[in-house]
């Protein structure tokens, strides 16, 4: 069959019901939030039947993670410039994480994201590529240490997780940005 694909346990996924129940998690994820998202819902919205959910998902962590990695919740993926000044650079792009956080509803997704991880370490690997601390924004601090704009013993992964960090504290903290507010935290983290 074209529109399906053949699984080692059996019958194979229909492209379109996969797709259904992609559509319906992300619609239903971003109205209800993680707690309240079931399986029952998903399949209800989808129009399949819950059999069908737990033959290719084993949990509703496991289908929020499919959804975050497809691009269907947080489509967008933040990602840092490359002017050739770390401090201009990263200036910016947190200003850009924290305006993006302070849409209401990218906050509570978020923050519903955030519950879905504490299930599934996937989605914690995964939101930090979208907010864009993964191999992104450790590729442009690694440009800054060979330019010598960051010292050789910064510890990168490190350097990205706090400014990750402080975008999720900004989000649960639930108070809009100052305007300067990504200028001193870059100020307080570079020499």
């Amino acid at each position: 069959m074209p529109d399906s694909q053949r699984g080692p346990h059996g019958p194979g996924r229909s492209a379109a019901s996969r797709l259904a129940i992609l559509h319906a998690t992300a619609r239903l994820f971003a109205e209800r939030g993680y707690d309240h998202l079931t399986i029952e819902g998903i399949a209800a919205e989808a129009k399949v039947g819950k059999q069908t959910i737990y033959r290719w998902w084993d949990s509703k962590s496991a289908l929020v993670a499919e959804c975050l990695f497809e691009g269907f919740i947080l489509a967008t993926a933040l990602t840092p410039p490359d002017s050739g000044d770390i401090r201009t650079d990263l200036t910016a792009w947190m200003a850009e994480v924290l305006a993006f956080l302070d849409d209401p509803a990218h906050a509570s997704m978020l923050r519903s994201l955030m519950a879905a991880a504490a299930d599934n370490e996937q989605i914690g690997r995964l939101l930090g590529e979208v907010l864009g601390a993964g191999s992104v924004l450790h590729d442009r601090l690694e440009r800054a240490v060979q330019a010598g704009q960051l010292r050789r013993s910064t510890s990168l992964p490190e350097f990205g997780k706090a400014l990750i960090g402080f975008a999720i504290f900004h989000a649960l903290e639930r108070t809009p940005s100052q305007p300067d507010l990504s200028r001193r935290l870059i100020d307080a983290l570079l020499p």
